[in-house]
């Protein structure tokens, strides 16, 4: 068995060695057809040091790192080469490779760099926040109630960016000696402003169900994922009823741990092009696409698992449901949202039909949404948290004038210092 682990391990290597050759290959062909950026272009910058498969992380933030851009000029910071790779074919915002620290050096002397942003924790943001003389602002990448948005790491960062008065009390309760009033900045959602778009069906009188699940997790505590415990069993009613057409937008990391959730996942995959084979007419999404906004605002009713997709969803103002996690040792933090969440247990599944149809026609229930959207977001009037969005950093951009003025006379600093690099 020792032999057989060891042969596969040493495979696995050897693909994923080719693969990594591959991807500098045909980045050194893209990058070799651009100019270089002229110096003096950027204000901000948004610190991406992930390969492609988080790049879900920054894709929410395209179009409100998009409309602030007209203002403030933003550029993305790459530091992978599958990410740099992908970024180039997709974003809507100027990328910047650098992945040695030397080419983070010199991009920072070429560029006056004011902000910084962060959408995750990775360890390698560390390599970036070294440099002093700009705020490092964490913007995460989504709103949610998990573990994740109550680390010690947010005191790292000089602020953060949070959705409203439920994170602020949220990380109140984790976050000892911390200065919430001046380093939390609250600014709702503004991706929730860009909740639009085209939808790849044709609008009919069918109810849309939108079932966005994520990843099974790779630890008890984080086991939230619903595809083998609700999933096949409610998409599978849903299909059946010919007055439901279902979204379906599973987590990119789906089955990466856990080989059923892939099977799983590949079954309600199967399901929906049956459905459509079945009847052209139903539409029947699987959706896999880089864009999430559309999807939001399409569907009458959302069933999502705990992730940021359930906050997503809140922003919306629109009815969901929760699915609870089977594995008795998921944690849940029942003292925000979650404590009145609409909950879909995993033997409730195959009566979903009804479960909706009950939850469309309660008024108490659409009397706490309302309560809990304004308890996480604020104002959610379109453009309201754009608004506040840009007000936070012309704030912050004040401030970094203020400071700059005070310490005018310091001179300059060296802050080219060696730094191990970390393979890539």
């Amino acid at each position: 068995m020792g032999i057989l682990r060891d042969a596969k391990l040493g495979l696995k290597v050897g693909v994923d060695l080719l693969k990594s050759r591959r991807t500098r290959g045909q980045l050194a062909q893209k990058l070799s057809h651009r100019r270089p950026f002229a110096p003096g272009t950027f204000e901000i910058g948004v610190y991406f040091a992930d390969g492609d498969v988080n790049l879900y992380q920054l894709r929410q933030w395209y179009e409100p790192l998009v409309e602030l851009s007209k203002t403030w000029p933003v550029v993305i910071l790459s530091r992978s080469p599958s990410a740099m790779s992908a970024l180039l074919d997709e974003s809507p915002l100027p990328v910047a490779y650098v992945r040695k620290v030397v080419d983070l050096e010199q991009l920072i002397d070429e560029q006056p760099l004011k902000i910084v942003f962060y959408v995750n924790q990775n360890t390698r943001n560390f390599q970036m926040m070294r440099y002093g003389r700009r705020w490092h602002v964490f913007i995460n990448h989504g709103e949610s109630d998990k573990m994740y948005m109550t680390t010690n790491q947010f005191k790292a960062y000089d602020y953060s960016l949070v959705a409203g008065e439920a994170a602020v009390a949220r990380l109140n309760r984790v976050l000892w000696d911390y200065d919430f009033e001046k380093r939390a900045i609250r600014i709702g959602r503004p991706q929730a402003d860009h909740y639009s778009g085209p939808v790849p069906y044709t609008p009919d009188d069918r109810r849309v169900v939108l079932y966005a699940p994520t990843w099974e997790g790779d630890r008890p505590s984080a086991a939230y994922g619903s595809i083998v415990t609700h999933g096949v069993g409610l998409v599978t009613q849903l299909l059946a009823t010919g007055t439901h057409r279902v979204i379906y937008r599973p987590h990119p990391r789906s089955g990466v741990v856990d080989s059923s959730y892939a099977a799983a996942n590949q079954q309600i995959i199967k399901l929906i092009a049956q459905a459509n084979a079945a009847d052209p007419r139903a539409q029947h999404i699987y959706d896999d696409g880089p864009q999430l906004g559309w999807q939001l605002a399409a569907a009458d009713i959302a069933i999502v698992d705990i992730s940021a997709m359930v906050y997503d969803r809140l922003a919306s103002g629109k009815p969901l449901f929760v699915t609870r996690p089977v594995n008795a040792l998921a944690e849940i933090d029942s003292s925000g949202y979650l404590f009145e969440a609409e909950w879909l247990d995993a033997d409730e599944a195959a009566d979903i039909v009804s479960r909706i149809d009950a939850l469309e026609h309660d008024p108490e229930a659409e009397a706490r949404l309302a309560y809990w959207v304004e308890r996480y977001f604020g104002d959610t009037t379109r453009g309201t948290t754009t608004r506040r969005f840009h007000e936070a950093i012309e704030g912050l951009m004040d401030e970094w004038q203020r400071n700059a003025a005070l310490h005018a006379d310091d001179g300059p600093v060296d802050e080219h210092e060696p730094v191990v690099e970390e393979s890539n």
